[in-house]
């Protein structure tokens, strides 16, 4: 089934006919700051703010009860908390990977998906920080881990990869919210100076940090941005790689593996191209943005996580094959485990979800129907949480000594924990919706300047 001509027009479009700069600008402000907030941003911040109540009272009572609480014990230490964390900072490395990466590339499409993808970015770093934090057990006591001289000398282990990965995302996090706000700033003055109402000049004023669109503010602008596109972009595998380091450096069976910082960044990719994706699918239709997120955008976030998938399903088949040909005893026990034991659904789920139903994306109709790959995508999401959990569980719960072998049982409270951690990311990312554009109107802007030069030519 070959696509229609209109099909194959759109699919070379990164804006459609009849756009132009001032539409955009007006459109795109006029959602923040003239336009009605709509029923469906008031039901889903409403659910949001509910999943986020959980989220409050989970911790509460984990910061009452302790970690007990969860269904972790000798020798399954590391439970959801852990999984939480590794699955949310790969759906940010992922954002960042569009945002940053595609910037140096100079892809034309990622314009108008770039600031969905950052601001991803930054709630799902929000939540990423929480977990590791609220694992510790005495939380208060987190900044032990930063290295500083004391009287108790309780100095980091610089070699320990948890120590990296602490200086990681720490990095990441500080890094991601100024990449996010430094891209902010044409796209807040634009609000000041179209906004109608004093408290939103006054608001948006403050924000643009006194932006006036003059050749100083530009050029130091486009180095500043260039920059932190440049760090970040690096960051991403360097940041997923010390967290697959966190697994490899234990001699865990199962965990002991070279290819688990590849590994990991595979999967941050897939995970994080899967939630670009979900909320590209509905937002430009809720948000009348057919015009600047075409079926171009689709197809190439399509292609992209197709690709991710392939890369990861090459992991899945070494993580397999690695262990059955050096032949040692406990990794093929936790192997086996895995593909036949407790755990095996949850392992058979992650691997049809992250590797079988992407292929579908091979057949381009598949790839532009909307309701379909919204589907695919949230398949993905989901089965990329259940990588984490079979990563973390898997090697834990059959161990060298038999004796302690464990069956993790998970306890309301670690699914609430869960469900809450959703509803903190939602929340933002409705206020963010509300009161930032959603996508970058100066990228735009540049985009139909360019090409209307080429035009010309």
């Amino acid at each position: 089934m070959s696509p229609s001509p209109e099909t194959r027009a759109d699919l070379d479009r990164v804006v459609e006919p009849g756009v132009t700069a001032l539409s955009v600008t007006v459109h795109v402000s006029d959602l923040v700051l003239e336009r009605r907030t709509p029923r469906w941003w008031w039901i889903g911040f409403g659910l949001s703010l509910g999943l986020l109540g959980l989220f409050v009272v989970a911790l509460g009572w984990l910061f009452f009860r302790g970690v007990g609480v969860w269904g972790i014990d000798w020798p399954v230490a590391w439970g959801f908390a852990i999984g939480n964390y590794v699955w949310w900072v790969g759906m940010a490395s992922g954002g960042t990977l569009i945002s940053a990466l595609f910037f140096l590339t100079r892809s034309d499409w990622r314009s108008a998906t770039s600031r969905i993808a950052e601001t991803m970015t930054v709630f799902c770093v929000a939540c990423a920080g929480i977990m590791p934090v609220i694992h510790l057990g005495r939380w208060w006591y987190f900044y032990w881990l930063f290295p500083y001289p004391n009287t108790m000398a309780l100095w980091p282990q610089f070699r320990s990869p948890l120590h990296w990965d602490f200086v990681a995302i720490l990095v990441y996090v500080i890094g991601s919210v100024l990449f996010w706000y430094v891209g902010l700033l044409p796209d807040l003055a634009t609000l000041r100076d179209r906004a109608r109402r004093r408290w939103q000049r006054v608001l948006y004023g403050l924000l643009a940090l006194g932006w006036q669109g003059s050749s100083r503010h530009w050029r130091q602008f486009k180095i500043l941005y260039g920059l932190f596109a440049a760090l970040m972009a690096p960051l991403v595998c360097s940041i997923h790689s010390i967290v697959g380091l966190d697994f490899a450096g234990g001699l865990t069976p199962g965990w002991h593996e070279t290819q688990f910082p590849p590994y990991f960044v595979f999967g941050a990719a897939l995970s994080g191209f899967a939630v670009v994706l979900m909320l590209v699918i509905p937002l430009r239709r809720a948000l009348d943005l057919t015009g600047v997120i075409t079926l171009r955008h689709v197809d190439v976030l399509a292609r992209l996580l197709l690709t991710a998938s392939l890369l990861l399903t090459y992991c899945y088949l070494m993580e397999v094959f690695m262990p059955l040909y050096r032949g040692e005893e406990h990794e093929i026990t936790v192997v086996m485990a895995e593909l036949g034991g407790y755990y095996a659904p949850w392992y058979w789920a992650k691997i049809i979800l992250n590797g079988v139903v992407p292929q579908l994306l091979w057949i381009r109709p598949l790839r532009l129907n909307r309701p379909l790959l919204f589907l695919v995508a949230l398949g993905v999401v989901v089965g990329m949480w259940i990588e984490r959990y079979v990563i973390v569980v898997g090697g834990l719960h059959r161990n060298y000594t038999e004796s302690s072998w464990f069956v993790f049982m998970p306890t309301v409270w670690d699914w609430a924990t869960l469900a809450g951690s959703v509803g903190l990311f939602l929340t933002g990312f409705f206020l963010a919706l509300r009161f930032i554009p959603i996508v970058s109107m100066f990228e735009l802007r540049e985009l139909l300047h360019k090409k209307k030069t080429e035009g010309g030519r």
